[in-house]
């Protein structure tokens, strides 16, 4: 990854990675290919399901798959997200904790109950030790990103209250493109 966030290394850089993560030299990268190349800093793989969305982010022509054009976007996209979970890892075990995430999410903009953070750190905790991973805290972002943004199609006023039919809810929740 980049050492600056924010910033790309030279294409000819990010090349040799793509045509290294290419294993079957489609000249695409797949869900299944980025998994294996990207690691969360626990010698672990990525979660299947935070490839996936990623890969969906950032997949211009909707194949599952990204060329090299869009490669450089995930690649500063991930380093990004690195460097702003390291911020929030504050005694740097390669995980946050439910207070070190309750505040990056307030960092964020979100005014959630300790009951709610409580709830999304065992949503996403995949070794149920009371902490979320790199990875899943990347995914636990974007769900909670495309939920809240749903959520305000709804709430014109901005109070953070909805009256919604259960059938629009429905439509709501299962609208989201994940």
């Amino acid at each position: 990854m980049s050492q600056y966030p924010g910033t790309l290394p030279s294409r000819e850089f990010l090349w040799n990675v793509f045509q290294t993560v290419d294993k079957d030299r489609s000249g695409l990268i797949s869900v299944d290919e980025l998994q294996r190349a990207l690691s969360n800093g626990t010698w672990t793989p990525f979660n299947h399901e935070t490839v996936r969305l990623m890969i969906s982010m950032f997949d211009k022509q909707n194949r599952g798959t990204i060329s090299f054009e869009d490669f450089g976007a995930l690649w500063k996209y991930v380093t990004d997200w690195q460097a702003c979970f390291r911020s929030f890892d504050r005694d740097n075990s390669g995980n946050i904790d439910k207070n070190e995430l309750s505040t990056a999410l307030k960092t964020f903009g979100y005014n959630l109950s300790d009951a709610t953070v409580t709830t999304i750190v065992q949503k996403f905790d995949r070794h149920g030790k009371g902490t979320v991973l790199f990875d899943d805290f990347i995914q636990c972002c974007i769900l909670l990103n495309l939920l809240t943004t749903q959520f305000r199609q709804f709430d014109t006023d901005q109070d953070g209250i909805i009256t919604i039919q259960y059938d629009q809810f429905l439509n709501m929740v299962f609208g989201i493109k994940i």
